[in-house]
């Protein structure tokens, strides 16, 4: 039996007010399955903290401006908040001078669960407290909803900026993946894959540097100068589009959804009509848009190859894969095809994605840029 659905063309998807990562703390939610985001964020947590040290011991404010861009909705963000606290107030005790106060901004679109993360802010106060014999810091914490491609804040308000894992979101589906008729030209798939006409790898590319240039004129407005900028996102290493890194579990999903329409569960239109907003740049492609927007330097930028180890293996990889791609877009699926597909769509995903890791390694892509500010 089809599915009825009440989506309408996912060009016309205002992907602001539809997408988030599933909120809560139940089995599917994004709460659950981000331990491979919080892995890589730990793995990376010298380069972060180092680039942070940078701007205080240079500028040492009084009031310290942060922000986390695509905060989500699990215990990640006010993760890497206590690190940054704790990481200044070593530094403000190895120079001898009072810690600042510190003002951080929780950002993501109006859709996330913030809630949760309010909820959590006792325990997160009730950690930061613990074990401290002095005076205990200021920490003012709120949230910020918008898009970050555009402006949040006043100007120079900002000292350090930290963004993980949202960069490679775009602001919507690249337009010109539709005809003038509206048709889409990327048949049967979800994203750029190897049947993809050359045209579907341009949109992409088109609205990647669109967006990504607004990221960069919107964030010199708002971080004084000599402020940083650190940047974890997925891309890729070449400029071919198909591999077996990120753009391979976006082909897995476009088989997963074309074995539900066989067996009539969905219709091949709506997998026609179902597009991803997300895009892996190459390291030139990323370099390229700095120096053309010209309000920053890099001053790090390192490539990650990360491993099948860095998930936790409840019962296989190929589950936990798929429990963390459903968390980040069960939101887009259901809104499109419909919630009842979920279950079954992502059992087989799992099952695919461990098959195909019985044939050959797939390797995600992750990069992590240090910007700062002219």
């Amino acid at each position: 039996m089809i599915t009825s659905t009440r989506a309408k063309r996912n060009q016309n998807m205002d992907v602001e007010k539809v997408f988030r990562m599933t909120g809560g703390t139940g089995d599917n939610s994004y709460a659950k399955n981000s331990s491979y985001q919080k892995k890589v964020c730990d793995m990376v947590k010298h380069i972060t903290m180092d680039a942070l040290q940078q701007v205080y011991l240079a500028l040492a404010p009084k009031s310290l401006g942060i922000a986390d861009l695509g905060c989500s909705s699990g215990s990640n963000s006010l993760s890497i908040i206590k690190d940054i606290v704790e990481s200044v107030e070593a530094a403000s005790c190895k120079i001898m001078i009072p810690p600042p106060e510190f003002r951080v901004y929780l950002n993501d679109l109006p859709t996330n669960d913030f809630n949760s993360i309010f909820k959590s802010l006792p325990d997160f106060y009730r950690d930061l407290n613990k074990e401290r014999s002095g005076g205990l810091p200021l920490v003012f914490i709120a949230g910020y909803p918008g898009s970050f491609y555009g402006r949040l804040f006043p100007n120079d308000c900002l000292h350090f900026v930290h963004s993980s894992y949202s960069l490679h979101w775009l602001s919507k589906v690249p337009p010109s993946l539709y005809d003038k008729q509206g048709k889409p030209i990327n048949r049967g798939s979800v994203h750029i894959s190897a049947s993809s006409p050359p045209l579907v790898s341009q949109a992409y590319y088109a609205q990647f540097q669109e967006d990504f240039s607004l990221f960069l004129r919107s964030r010199s407005e708002e971080l004084t100068a000599g402020g940083r900028m650190v940047l974890i996102m997925l891309g890729r290493i070449g400029p071919d589009h198909v591999d077996r890194g990120n753009s391979f579990y976006w082909e897995l999903l476009s088989r997963s959804l074309t074995i539900l329409a066989t067996q009539g569960e969905i219709k091949r239109e709506d997998i026609d009509s179902y597009d991803v907003h997300f895009y892996a740049p190459t390291k030139d492609e990323m370099e390229a848009e700095i120096r053309r927007e010209g309000s920053f330097e890099v001053e790090r930028l390192e490539m990650l190859e990360t491993e099948k180890e860095l998930y936790k293996v409840s019962e296989n990889y190929g589950t936990e894969v798929a429990m963390t791609v459903r968390a980040i877009q069960e939101s887009m699926l259901s809104h499109h095809f419909g919630e009842g597909i979920l279950d079954t769509l992502f059992e087989i995903y799992g099952r695919m994605v461990e098959e195909e890791m019985l044939k050959e390694e797939m390797n995600p892509i992750t990069f992590v840029l240090v910007l700062r500010k002219l």
